[in-house]
């Protein structure tokens, strides 16, 4: 019989709690803002917003602990980002109420593409070069973005470059963990917190009741539906399936959907599958053992759920923490991801160039008709693969030339492709 050591262990291995903190701390800190602007957009006040956070936490931590504890996988959910952005934008002079009432809209939509399966179908279409291209395009800015810092902020960003190189040659898997403790002691060194302004204080839940009207629908509810779908849940499931995760992706959408519906009241604009967040989870650093990679995700449900009880502290604790600190453990936390992201993108010849389009189309961060680059950079992949595809079927097939024998290069399925 396991000792209690020995549960405490599975339960909790050091560098899947790390994941799981670092996934939300990256987050939050992205794109919180964007949530208290959104919500002050539809006149919310103090109450209001810790409410809004509230349940936003509450729904991504039952959505990650029960679609990771159900599935096996790390399955990582987020507020949608892009969506917080339209609302900052399209809220301004909208009652609460209706706006509401645009969230269930959105919800429902997302609900009706579980039960229907629609977006599963067309997710079964998308080949894994091209996935894997577009997760590295999401994730290329991260990358860059741990080098980039160390202009500004050298003594926080090298650090922890240094403490990561270091570790992966002798403690692999805490390499992420040592990184993130080097970086926060040397910010606290150079003077980078702002402690004075940090509060700590619970959210209570406001409960608005819906209203709809059919402008607020078209104007708010369906384009937020839209960039939920295009800019979160589709590069989501890239993540999932480069990852080398076959979770069925009806579900997926379907309880997403419907812990949305049912927290909108409160302020739950928009759940769905993380991306970027999600390949911290998924990768090495969070598990060696990818079967085990979930305890990531459930940590991350965990955190969330605390980000949600305390969200006017989260909102000053962002207001305290050193950016460069977030941007640079964010990049060592998906370095080897991008690397096998790539290696998969780049892996079939036939492919390669579609997958390079993907990737550099993803990459510029392009935004046309208020949908973003992951979708653009999928769409224009495909575009490329097709225009290959029908120029070989129609070309003159010509006998190969004979060749040397040798063994056949191995092909990874995507349920066996190589763990990030």
């Amino acid at each position: 019989m396991p000792s209690f050591t020995d549960r405490v262990r599975a339960a909790a291995p050091p560098s899947a709690v790390a994941a799981g903190l670092i996934a939300v701390t990256v987050g939050v800190t992205s794109s919180a803002a964007l949530v208290f602007t959104a919500a002050k957009a539809a006149g919310a006040g103090p109450r209001e917003i810790g409410s809004w956070m509230l349940a936003l936490g509450v729904g991504l931590a039952l959505t990650c602990v029960g679609l990771s504890l159900r599935y096996r996988a790390p399955v990582v959910t987020a507020w949608s980002t892009p969506g917080a952005a339209l609302l900052a934008t399209s809220l301004t002079g909208v009652p609460m109420a209706r706006a509401v009432g645009a969230f269930v809209l959105s919800a429902l939509l997302v609900l009706l593409t579980g039960l229907t399966g629609w977006f599963a179908r067309a997710m079964d279409r998308i080949p894994v070069p091209l996935a894997s291209a577009l997760l590295a395009g999401v994730l290329l800015r991260f990358g860059t973005g741990l080098f980039s810092t160390m202009h500004g902020s050298f003594t926080v960003a090298f650090p922890v470059f240094v403490l990561y190189v270091v570790a992966r040659r002798i403690a692999p898997r805490y390499a992420v963990l040592i990184a993130l403790a080097g970086g926060v002691l040397a910010s606290v060194l150079t003077g980078g917190w702002r402690l004075d302004t940090l509060r700590v204080s619970l959210a209570t839940p406001v409960f608005v009741a819906p209203e709809f009207d059919w402008k607020v629908l078209i104007s708010v509810g369906v384009p937020l539906f839209v960039v939920t779908m295009a800019s979160q849940n589709l590069p989501g499931v890239a993540v999932l399936r480069a990852s080398g995760y076959s979770v069925p992706v009806s579900p997926l959408m379907t309880w997403t959907g419907a812990a949305n519906v049912l927290l909108a009241p409160f302020g739950a604009f928009g759940l769905n599958l993380a991306a970027i967040t999600a390949a911290i989870c998924t990768g090495e650093e969070a598990h060696p053992d990818r079967n085990k990679r979930y305890t990531a995700a459930v940590w991350a449900g965990v955190f969330y759920l605390c980000v949600g009880v305390f969200g006017a502290t989260v909102a000053s604790l962002l207001t305290a923490m050193p950016h460069a600190l977030v941007l640079a453990t964010a990049g060592v936390g998906l370095l080897a991801t991008i690397e096998s992201s790539l290696t998969t993108a780049l892996s079939d010849k036939n492919s390669r160039e579609a997958a390079v389009v993907t990737f550099l189309a993803t990459a510029s961060g392009v935004t046309l008709l208020g949908v973003g680059s992951a979708f653009w950079g999928l769409l224009a992949g495909a575009l490329t693969a097709l225009v290959a595809n029908v120029g070989r079927r129609r070309g003159t097939r010509t006998p190969a030339a004979p060749t040397p024998a040798a063994p056949a290069p191995a092909q990874n399925h995507p349920a066996e492709a190589p763990s990030p």
